[in-house]
C-alpha cells in the first residue's frame, strides 16, 4: 500500500510542520567570538520544529559549519545577507524573520 506523501499529498503531520514554521519569530544576528571570528546566530524557534534539521539545511545551503546549542543555531561566518532567502526556501515566512 502506498503512502499519501509518496504522491505529493500532504499528510496531517506535514501540514502541522508547515503551520509551525509559519508561526516562528526568527531573529538573525552576528557576534564576534575569540580572535575576531564572526558567527551568525539564529534564534526564536519553538519546540514544534526540528531545529537540528533546520541547522543541517542551513549549513548545506550556506556551505559552512555550525552547531545547535540551547535552541540557538550557530553558523560559522557572517551569513546575514543570504540567510533570509535560505530560511524562506526551507519554508519559513519572510515577514517572521528579523535582523
Amino acid at each position: 500500500m502506498s503512502n499519501p506523501s509518496d504522491f505529493g499529498i500532504p499528510t496531517g503531520e506535514d501540514v502541522f510542520k508547515e503551520i509551525a514554521k509559519s508561526e516562528q519569530h526568527i531573529t538573525v544576528k552576528t557576534e564576534a567570538r575569540r580572535y575576531g571570528k564572526l558567527i551568525t546566530l539564529v534564534t526564536g524557534f519553538d519546540k514544534n520544529v526540528d531545529i537540528k534539521a533546520i541547522a543541517k539545511g542551513l549549513k548545506e545551503e550556506l556551505a559552512c559549519g555550525g552547531t545547535v546549542k540551547n535552541g540557538i543555531i550557530e553558523l560559522q561566518g557572517n551569513h546575514q545577507k543570504r540567510i533570509r532567502q535560505v530560511l524562506v526556501k526551507l519554508g519559513f515566512a519572510e515577514d517572521s524573520i528579523s535582523d
